[in-house]
């Protein structure tokens, strides 16, 4: 932890007030959505599809409009899109537990989601620029925050909604308020690098979305990636599944899914500078984004070996098979993840040739959300088909299978030289067309 501490403390200002952004923005946020559900259903009485629609309208308006945050952060600057989507979040929060009407939780919903649009591309690109040569670095402990707050929201948010979900709301709602008075007051004002306003605003933003969706390189290794976030997500959806599938609805089963997450997040906090060191200092970015995702790919054999073993009727023996395989899978995601993290990002900005890069991180994160979304439907329906088929192994051999070709894909990216410094010099000689 002190190492941590020290190699924060060797970047500049700007980038340790982006590492703390980043982990209360998680804190915030997590401790807040996973009871939503819970509040709507339940002390609301909402419909379960009106409760569905709610949380789907956040995902889609934050997904859907990455690349409008993006552009406008490259176009007007960092700093004031943190700020906006700060606040933003700090309305959709309160509104959120001060609201009942269908119409006014929409509202909400939808301003949370473009709240991460607005500030997820900016800070990542100001990140990117801060750091300079040590982005990977920067990156890496960047992940450390964002997972230190993933493993903490929960657990305030379970402490005041143990009181009042309203309470919850609005102590998130004070954070990101907090923060925004923050970020006016200490974050330097931080203006990309290249701009291209030479023609107006809107035949500018045309010429610029038409470059980065030629810029081919970009296009496959962003597609080439999505799987890993399929697989990621998994520790959020079918890991706690196969957890209650096998351990039941009750304490074991709760303590568990519990252990899935602290699993995940504890590894990731203590291991994930020491990773990426040992990974930049062996070998180049293509190959570790390759082990990466072969790792995330490997994460599924104990789930598949486990399927084979007949399932004890309880005991010691059932509390085994429901709980080790799924926390192995969890921590060997994180350690997939941890590899690839870090050069994943760094990799963006060099296929973006160091140019419109939060538009290229917008872009990225909408092609991986459109691929999450599809990637779970697609889980879902192999979770389901293999129970009613009676072949508990086939959703873990498709997500295997998935990393495997995904790693193969990015091995393939790396031998043709498509993710080289050369190539995204290329990219960016595209994107200025």
């Amino acid at each position: 932890m002190k190492n941590t501490i020290a190699q924060v403390r060797s970047y500049e200002g700007s980038v340790q007030l982006l590492m703390v952004n980043q982990f209360t923005i998680n804190l915030g946020f997590y401790m807040l959505m996973p009871y939503l559900a819970t509040h709507l259903a339940g002390p609301l009485g909402l419909a379960g599809w009106l409760v569905g629609l709610i949380l789907g309208v956040r995902n889609f308006s934050q997904q859907g409009m990455f690349l409008i945050g993006g552009t406008l952060a490259d176009r007007l600057g960092y700093k004031p899109m943190i700020i906006a989507g700060l606040g933003l979040r700090t309305a959709g929060f309160a509104t959120l537990g001060l609201v009942e009407s269908v119409p006014a939780l929409l509202a909400a919903s939808a301003a949370t989601g473009l709240a991460g649009a607005l500030f997820n591309p900016a800070s990542r690109a100001y990140l990117a620029a801060d750091a300079g040569e040590r982005r990977v670095e920067a990156f890496a402990l960047f992940n450390v925050f964002y997972q230190a707050g993933i493993l903490l929201g929960p657990l305030v948010g379970m402490i005041l909604t143990g009181v009042d979900f309203k309470v919850t709301c609005l102590v998130a709602a004070a954070i990101f308020a907090i923060l925004s008075l923050i970020q006016i007051r200490a974050l330097p004002v931080r203006r990309p690098d290249h701009t291209d306003a030479s023609d107006g605003v809107r035949e500018g933003v045309l010429r610029q979305w038409r470059g980065i969706f030629t810029n081919r390189p970009f296009l496959l290794f962003s597609l080439a990636m999505v799987g890993s976030y399929v697989m990621s997500f998994q520790v959020y959806l079918s890991l706690p599944l196969e957890v209650r599938r096998l351990g039941g609805e009750g304490q074991f089963g709760t303590a568990a899914v519990a252990v899935l997450f602290a699993v995940s997040g504890l590894s990731t906090i203590a291991f994930q500078t020491k990773v990426t060191a040992w990974c930049k200092a062996r070998m180049e970015p293509g190959r570790a984004l390759t082990w990466g995702l072969l790792v995330m790919g490997t994460a599924f054999v104990p789930l598949l070996l486990a399927s084979a073993v007949p399932v004890p009727r309880g005991g010691t023996g059932l509390w085994l098979l429901a709980g080790l395989p799924p926390a192995l899978s969890a921590l060997l995601l994180a350690l997939g993840t941890m590899i690839a993290y870090p050069f994943e990002m760094d990799t963006i900005v060099r296929l973006a040739g160091n140019r419109l890069v939060a538009t290229h991180y917008g872009l990225y994160n909408t092609i991986c959300g459109i691929g999450i979304t599809v990637g779970n439907l697609l889980t879902g329906v192999a979770l389901d088909a293999a129970r009613s088929a009676g072949v508990p192994a086939l959703p873990w051999a498709a997500l295997g299978l998935l990393g495997l070709a995904c790693a193969a894909a990015l091995y393939a990216l790396h031998r043709t030289g498509r993710l080289s410094p050369a190539q995204a010099e290329g990219g960016r000689q595209t994107v200025a067309a």
